[in-house]
């Protein structure tokens, strides 16, 4: 049988000559963005069944696939609920799984997207939160971002705080074409990430979900969820800007988040409230830290903050005294890479990445 479609990267192998599975398998395969190569019997040789990430073969087809090459990601799938002889007939091809329909499609949709998204490793996930309104935070995040793009990393920016006016504003692109957040408002489950990552505005090299103008501030917090899953799922790094204020929505994001970084003004009042700050969000991420941001006031120092805190420090972000004025002549932030903030994020990213990704305090 000639293929029902070409196949991208990642697409299943179909193995079955029953009309209506197929009709169900390539309408799951349709739900989870994958094209699959559909065959009524064993392929040939170096064909799709070893070179596929997944196979899913019809109890139909059982037998004419028996003796084939073992490998892994072999589903066999059917719809007889009692049939006793299923587990006999899976264990001569070698099928990790039993599957019976309808039962088991929410699960098998996800593994035919992991398949077609070519899911490996996760992206490591930081978040940036100010200590104070004011703080900077919004202003780091975009500059981690841009100096990870610039070094070659894919890279996201997902702006979590829907009352700091936009990050896409904050990197010039507020006219970019692209979906924002209330386009998600209605996601459940599973976002396709190859999806997600297309249909974002591309800025300075790395992609942007922040919010449009309107007056939708409201983000379910199972969609976030699902949008920040999909982000992941990508690879590469992504960088979230938090709001102060801990609601459902942001304790989702909090439980995806490998680090966070706490922007804090080296002022007295600023720690106090930074304080109240880390209280709330250190209860939700395990790994959060604490940057220091100058001028610093008499007496204060980014030791005395950090200790004040009982956070570890992850650097000190000295004044920047031509940045306002760049971010007005619309440079994002991270542009210079030179400056304070560009080479705080280079070696912050240096030191996140020394070691295949890990993070070390």
């Amino acid at each position: 049988m000639p293929k029902a479609a070409e196949g991208r990267r990642g697409g299943p192998l179909i193995v079955t000559e029953d009309a209506e599975l197929l009709d169900d398998l390539l309408r799951l395969c349709a739900a989870a963005g994958a094209e699959p190569e559909v065959h009524h019997g064993l392929p040939e040789r170096g064909g799709g069944w070893e070179a596929a990430p997944l196979v899913l073969v019809g109890d139909d087809a059982a037998g004419r696939v028996r003796g084939a090459v073992r490998r892994p990601g072999v589903f066999l799938v059917g719809r007889d609920q009692d049939d006793p002889d299923v587990w006999r007939r899976a264990v001569e091809i070698g099928a990790d799984h039993v599957l019976r329909l309808p039962d088991a499609e929410q699960w098998l949709v996800d593994r035919i997207a992991d398949a077609a998204e070519g899911v490996g490793r996760q992206a490591l996930t930081v978040g940036v939160i100010g200590g104070r309104g004011g703080s900077g935070a919004s202003t780091l995040a975009c500059a981690l971002a841009v100096t990870a793009a610039r070094g070659g990393h894919r890279t996201m920016l997902v702006d979590g705080d829907p009352l700091g006016g936009g990050l896409d504003v904050l990197l010039g692109g507020e006219q970019a074409e692209g979906r924002r957040w209330p386009d998600f408002a209605a996601s459940r489950g599973r976002v396709a990430g190859g999806a997600l990552e297309e249909s974002l505005p591309r800025l300075h090299a790395l992609r942007v979900l922040s919010w449009d103008r309107g007056d939708s501030v409201v983000i379910p917090p199972e969609a976030m969820r699902a949008v920040l899953a999909a982000a992941r799922r990508r690879g590469g790094l992504v960088v979230v800007d938090l709001p102060r204020r801990v609601d459902e929505g942001v304790v989702e994001v909090l439980a995806q988040l490998d680090l966070g970084l706490l922007v804090v003004p080296a002022e007295l009042r600023a720690v106090a409230a930074a304080k109240r700050v880390s209280s709330v969000v250190g209860m939700l991420l395990r790994d959060l830290r604490v940057v220091v941001r100058g001028p610093y006031a008499a007496g204060l120092d980014e030791e005395w903050v950090a200790e004040a805190l009982g956070l570890p420090l992850a650097g000190e972000l000295p004044a920047e005294p031509g940045l306002p004025a760049a971010l007005d002549r619309g440079a994002p932030p991270g542009t210079d890479a030179r400056g304070p903030l560009g080479r705080f994020c280079a070696a912050f990213w240096e030191q996140a990445l020394a070691v295949g990704g890990s993070v070390t305090p």
